[in-house]
């Protein structure tokens, strides 16, 4: 068992962010776990064959240690709006002492494969190739559905900041993953081939909600970031997908673009976001938007710099008994 002893201030520290890019080392790791592999279904067989086309000699045996991922490869993100840019700026600038460090934890401190002796011997030359490669993979695997997993998280931490709202501390963490327990001002990760304790010392937690960790819980006890990422509720949602065409009862009632606006937001995205998907205006969503939400279709709340959109049970109704009419 890993025991994290709270302090006062460190509930206060206890802080939620995302990580495109440990969604794109999580994913990575995906064909290892066969309950991953048939969860992500869907996104296996969309990005097989352009995954497949990739010279990813760093990158996979880097991923290849079931048990440990290099630090320099998962940067603790520090806000909900961590960009996958300045995070692969960060690990293209990891010191060098660092690179050979974590290198040196890989397989148990077995010899490294010989296509990773270039990156131990000259880490900064071979940093570029490294970000270059994790640049390439995060284009053709995770970038096209980036606002669908980013709508995940952010329903994700909505709910989250809710049950801290109704029951506090031991709601929030209680209920976080089945490993975890918090009891007694102390966080126990329930992992009964490890023993471990240790106090935060003001540093807090922070939570990293990811859809590819599902259903691990990953734990980094780096004191000055202790970090645990676990998969959020929900995650099939991702690869259900959004009713692209509603029923024409619908259309004929709100209009084809407010209907498909509707059938978009079954999880939380912001106005440049359904713009994009929906190939429409930023100005023309939003006005659609403010007559959703006056109609109680859909609710609004924001997170950090963005005001993110959700349908509501209502909006949801509306569609399921739409689409039960044009069956008749």
């Amino acid at each position: 068992m890993i025991e994290l002893l709270f302090e006062p201030g460190d509930l206060a520290r206890i802080r939620f962010a995302r990580s495109p890019m440990h969604e794109v080392m999580s994913s990575m790791r995906v064909a290892g776990h066969a309950d991953r592999a048939r969860m992500h279904g869907p996104w296996v067989r969309s990005v097989r064959g352009p995954v497949s086309a990739l010279r990813l000699e760093l990158l996979r045996p880097l991923l290849a240690d079931p048990r440990y991922v290099p630090e320099f490869l998962m940067p603790s993100p520090d806000r909900m709006d961590t960009r996958f840019a300045d995070e692969l700026a960060r690990v293209r600038t990891t010191p060098e002492g660092s690179v050979r460090a974590q290198l040196e934890l890989l397989g148990g401190g077995a010899p490294l494969p010989e296509t990773l002796r270039p990156l131990y011997d000259d880490p900064e030359r071979h940093l570029g190739r490294l970000a270059a490669e994790v640049q390439a993979y995060w284009q053709v695997a995770i970038e096209p559905i980036w606002s669908r997993l980013a709508g995940l998280l952010d329903a994700e931490v909505g709910y989250r900041a809710e049950q801290l709202t109704s029951g506090g501390i031991v709601r929030l963490l209680g209920n976080l993953h089945p490993e975890l327990e918090y009891a007694e001002d102390a966080l126990r990760i329930l992992w009964p081939t490890w023993r471990s304790q240790s106090r935060l010392d003001g540093a807090g937690v922070l939570l990293v909600p990811c859809v590819f960790a599902w259903p691990s819980l990953l734990v980094d006890t780096d004191p000055q970031c202790p970090t645990l990422i676990y998969g959020p509720r929900g995650v099939g949602k991702v690869w259900d997908g959004p009713a692209r065409s509603p029923a024409p009862p619908v259309a004929d009632l709100l209009g084809r673009s407010r209907a498909a606006l509707l059938a978009r937001l079954d999880l939380p995205l912001s106005t440049t976001q359904v713009a994009r998907d929906l190939h429409l205006s930023a100005a023309s969503v939003s006005e659609h938007l403010s007559v959703l939400r006056r109609s109680g279709l859909v609710t609004s709340r924001r997170s950090g710099r963005q005001v993110l959109y959700q349908r509501t049970a209502l909006g949801t109704d509306l569609l399921g008994a739409a689409s039960r009419a044009s069956i008749r």
